[in-house]
């Protein structure tokens, strides 16, 4: 494990490979699952602000959700996450010509509709963060739908950490994740 500041990082994050194919999981991880996605407190006024812009790169299933039960629901543990189309997609989601799940708030982010990417924790997969009361504990979620992911980092040779160098930063900051290169590098 690797600690710099208040986190601890699996050794996984350093060793596994992983790179989004999504031509091979379509997306799936915008569906699957028991809930939507974890939000962090601050991400909920966010979402509340952006949905206007947000609104016509949604699937009519997701905006009637929406409109019906929220943009985000309790997770049952003093949490939120995004609210789903009948326990399925992401409200966010949406397919596009291939069948592919995409996300319609960074749909709308590359547009220039929004400034938000989308929520960290869709950013970070397949890593996922639990907080405890002094650290940060950062583990490689191991799923098999994304099996093509692993296969695909294993043979472009793309660590974990170094596909999610752009959302580790954002969450931690460059000082941080300079550090967690450091650290990987000199094992």
């Amino acid at each position: 494990m690797i600690l710099i500041d208040n986190t601890c990082i699996s050794d996984d994050v350093a060793e596994k490979f992983f790179v989004c194919n999504l031509e091979k999981c379509k997306g799936a991880c915008c569906v699957e699952g028991d809930l939507g996605a974890p939000l962090e407190p601050s991400e909920l006024a966010v979402l509340d602000e952006i949905y206007p812009k947000v609104k016509p790169y949604l699937m009519p299933e997701g905006v009637k959700a929406i409109e019906k039960q929220g943009l985000y629901e309790s997770d049952g543990d003093d949490g939120f996450v995004t609210t789903t189309i009948n326990g399925r997609e992401c409200v966010f989601a949406n397919y596009d010509e291939r069948g592919i799940l995409k996300c319609g708030i960074e749909a709308a982010y590359n547009d220039g509709k929004v400034d938000f990417k989308k929520p960290i924790s869709c950013h970070l997969y397949p890593i996922r963060i639990t907080k405890y009361d002094s650290f940060h504990a950062l583990n490689y979620d191991r799923w098999p739908i994304c099996s093509p992911a692993c296969s695909f980092g294993e043979q472009l040779g793309v660590e974990v950490y170094k596909f999610l160098k752009e959302p580790l930063i954002r969450m931690y900051g460059p000082d941080w994740y300079d550090e967690l290169v450091k650290e990987i590098e000199t094992r």
